[in-house]
């Protein structure tokens, strides 16, 4: 059969694929637990055969010239995972060290905070109340004129007073 398949003959390759493929995958199977994989590991172990026929070294057992082309397609497979992972895990970390710069944002998250409340206590008290029920408590202008017992145009003017005076302040902050 090994004669006919270095000649090129379609028929032996398809025996002794189909002799052999089942216990390929099998053994590649038990090792790596991948269907996928493992049917493209057989697959391309028979290719590899079938490309190579004509110049095939002399093989004493043709099965045990395919069970270790299937091994080191899988020692492969392993190395080339192996690599992936590390590769990933170092750009994580590189990709990390790069934008994990949470403590300088939490400093300035706190020194915006602290300007905000600065400048929303220089507001007349109602104004102060009105930014306050909107913002923090993420009322809705009907609710808040409810509350306070105002009109809505009261309460938005109040907003825009108070939105207008810390976009004024907070314009430098930014900058």
């Amino acid at each position: 059969m090994l004669a006919c398949l270095k000649e090129g003959d379609i028929s032996a390759f398809e025996q002794i694929y189909q002799l052999n493929w089942s216990i390929l995958y099998s053994y590649a199977y038990n090792i790596l637990r991948n269907k996928m994989i493992c049917e493209e590991i057989v697959q391309e172990t028979f290719l590899s055969l079938w490309n190579k026929r004509e110049n095939l070294p002399i093989i004493n057992s043709l099965k045990a010239y395919l069970f270790s082309a299937v091994k080191f397609q899988i020692l492969n497979y392993i190395r080339s995972e192996e690599v992936k992972r590390k590769y990933a895990a170092s750009y994580t970390l590189f990709e990390k060290s790069l934008y994990d710069n949470s403590n300088e944002e939490n400093i300035h998250l706190v020194d915006l905070e602290d300007l905000i409340e600065s400048e929303v206590s220089k507001l007349s008290d109602k104004c102060q109340q009105v930014y306050r029920l909107s913002r923090n408590e993420h009322q809705s202008i009907k609710n808040i004129a409810d509350l306070l017992n105002i009109s809505h145009k009261t309460v938005e003017n109040h907003l825009t007073k108070a939105l207008k005076q810390l976009r004024s302040t907070l314009s430098g902050f930014f900058l």
